[in-house]
């Protein structure tokens, strides 16, 4: 059993549903998950004690990637918690219309990599609450649980 962080930002509620969906199924193979919305986290040392941190984020722009507002806030922090070794995963949600989409997962995935985390699973990118993309969603948690 892995000890999972799964820190979310959503606007909408699209990205919070992901999450849970995420959640239910680690949870049912056997994993103990930590769910929280960045606007109530701290990203200092938040990673200590988890085998692995899933971050999620929905994001838009069409000049660059904007990442929802508690996310971002919550980012400008993510070298102070120690992602060095940790097994890392994103997920996203986003509209297809901006050339951007899920863009914010591409982010989430560079940035910790340069701060020494290791990417387990290919990035899940869903337009909406994922409600209508449960194979992707079950295919992302199947590559993450492999790593635990």
């Amino acid at each position: 059993m892995a000890k999972v962080l799964m820190v979310f930002g959503s606007t909408t509620g699209n990205t919070e549903s992901i999450a849970h969906m995420i959640e239910k199924k680690l949870a049912n193979g056997g994993h103990e998950v930590t769910v929280l919305n960045s606007a109530d986290a701290n990203p200092e040392h938040l990673a200590k004690g988890y085998d692995c941190v899933l971050m999620g984020c929905s994001a838009w722009g069409d000049e660059e990637v904007e990442m929802q507002d508690d996310f971002a806030t919550f980012f400008e922090g993510i070298e102070t918690m120690d992602l060095k070794g940790v097994k890392v995963a994103a997920f996203a949600s986003g509209d297809k219309s901006y050339p951007n989409f899920c863009g914010a997962a591409d982010v989430i995935v560079e940035r910790s990599k340069e701060l020494g985390a290791e990417l387990i699973a290919d990035s899940l990118k869903l337009e909406g609450d994922g409600s209508s993309d449960e194979d992707e969603v079950d295919s992302f948690v199947s590559e993450v649980m492999k790593a635990l």
